[in-house]
């Protein structure tokens, strides 16, 4: 396993861009947007990992409740696993709260799979595994 991303609630990803890619020197190496998450992202690879900038495209993006809770900001962490059935399964039977009992497709065709910030000491935990 690896930390794969750091997603990052932003409003604007042209704004936060000005930081991460004008003052940093990060590259914006990705930009989509997820339809059924409501969301835009930009990856800035970092070393072996990655920065996900998030960008809510609607009001009812779940981004878009987390940026009017808790304004702007460290959203989840995600991390790489070889097998994300295996891994949902493993955490499930530790008795840890799923959002989703099932991959879906993510960011980057990726499959991914989120873990409810109550078992993870508050963090929300997204699992992610490469095509």
């Amino acid at each position: 396993m690896k930390i794969n991303h750091l997603g990052i609630a932003v409003k604007d990803i042209g704004e936060a861009l000005k930081f991460w890619g004008d003052a940093l020197g990060l590259e914006n190496a990705h930009t989509e947007t997820v339809e059924d998450q409501k969301v835009r992202i930009a990856m800035l690879p970092l070393g072996e990992s990655r920065i996900e900038l998030l960008e809510p495209t609607g009001e009812d993006s779940p981004i878009s409740k987390f940026l009017e809770k808790r304004g702007g900001g460290i959203h989840h962490i995600a991390i790489e696993v070889e097998d994300i059935e295996a891994a949902l399964a493993k955490l499930k039977s530790k008795g840890a709260r799923l959002i989703d009992e099932s991959p879906r497709i993510g960011a980057e065709g990726c499959l991914v799979a989120f873990v409810h910030p109550s078992s993870v000491n508050g963090v929300l935990l997204e699992l992610t595994q490469a095509n």
